[in-house]
């Protein structure tokens, strides 16, 4: 298979170039990457024609900025709108969802409260009417393995010193980045098509997650500061997912153990 992954240089991308066996052809904005193709999601007229260069029998969408609509959900139309005939892999964000206190299943629709989040929410909308074959994947909070993650430089930053704080009523379901990638390119091939949450297990809060980091990095947990923050409760129910997958998307204190 002829992969085509956008959003090659972020945390999700890299680790999708290291771990998948098809002939991946990786797609940047502004930072090469060896053997990539160079396009701005906000062009349609660019995407069109990388698409139709390249001739990907998949793409899987990882595209995004969080401060910017017309990269995260018009250019992702434009991805889908490009796409025609060709598998689609969109990676959504639990912010698609409000805070509550039971858990959203795949089968719910978005309720988002941030701009990131309807940006995303309006997205998934308009790849699922235009591409119904499609596969659309929430996840969460993405860990790395190798320390490389927004939430793990934090840790370090905020050990170090840095004047924040981790909030204690805010939670997510993290997930490793290893494993996500893994689970997004088994989907990219299983016939299967609508609303996947790939989303970690087990449930925490920012500091409780920036703890388990520090304890593995061989930080002081207790040096790091926190307070209740507002409240914040998204978690994602994977259970139908996890039921199609080979790949286990494992918990945050399996795969942060001490080192």
């Amino acid at each position: 298979m002829r992969l085509l992954v956008t959003g090659a240089t972020g945390i999700l991308g890299r680790e999708l170039l290291r771990v998948a066996s098809h002939d991946v052809v990786p797609a940047y904005h502004s930072q090469p990457v060896p053997g990539g193709v160079q396009f701005d999601v906000r062009r349609p007229e660019r995407v069109r024609d990388v698409i139709r260069e390249v001739a990907p029998d998949g793409i899987i969408h990882t595209a995004y900025r969080q401060d910017d609509w017309a990269t995260t959900a018009t250019g992702a139309v434009n991805v889908a709108l490009a796409a025609e005939g060709v598998r689609l892999v969109f990676v959504s964000s639990d912010a698609v969802f409000g805070s509550r206190d039971l858990p959203y299943t795949e089968s719910e629709p978005p309720c988002p409260t941030t701009p990131y989040g309807a940006a995303k929410a309006a997205a998934e909308t308009a790849i699922r009417a235009l591409r119904p074959d499609a596969v659309i994947a929430r996840t969460s909070i993405i860990v790395g393995s190798d320390g490389a993650s927004g939430e793990e430089r934090r840790v370090r930053r905020l050990a170090a010193g840095e004047p924040a704080t981790f909030y204690t009523a805010n939670v997510r379901c993290p997930v490793n980045v290893t494993d996500l990638a893994t689970a997004l390119l088994e989907l990219l091939v299983l016939d299967f098509h609508g609303i996947t949450h790939l989303a970690g297990p087990e449930p925490l809060s920012r500091h409780d997650l920036a703890r388990l980091i520090a304890t593995r990095d061989g930080l002081d947990p207790d040096s790091l500061p926190s307070e209740p923050g507002t409240p914040s409760n998204i978690r994602l129910d994977n259970t139908r997912t996890q039921n199609l997958l080979r790949t286990r998307l494992r918990a945050p204190s399996d795969f942060l153990k001490a080192r």
